[in-house]
């Protein structure tokens, strides 16, 4: 029976996420990621290094890089995959959350039905 990953981490993220890690000198942090509400859509995305995993946490993991977030936000971001783009705009962490019904432009803000 297989199981579904509640949240992943893409190779592009993971591999920016170590780069951030050793030019902060935090070899062993992990990227949490939060949802909140504001932003000009409704809720918005948070991201932050930890050097903690709590009880409540879910914890993906990909090239060694370890990304947590807690029940709650899970509840918006189940089935999201985190990643990391550059394009002509610039570069920046971006979620594909398939439970968003809308997103600003900036993707850093999104509306569930």
């Amino acid at each position: 029976m297989a199981t579904s990953v509640p949240l992943t981490l893409s190779d592009s993220a993971a591999k920016r996420v170590d780069q951030l890690r050793q030019q902060e000198n935090r070899p062993a942090a992990i990227l949490r990621v939060t949802v909140s509400s504001g932003g000009c859509s409704g809720f918005q995305y948070g991201f932050d290094f930890d050097d903690k995993i709590t009880a409540d946490d879910i914890v993906v993991e990909n090239q060694g890089v370890k990304l947590v977030t807690d029940n709650l936000s899970l509840l918006y971001l189940a089935g999201s995959q985190v990643d990391y783009v550059e394009d002509m705009m610039g570069a920046a962490f971006k979620i594909t959350n398939p439970n968003a019904t809308a997103s600003c432009s900036c993707g850093s803000s999104f509306t569930v039905a």
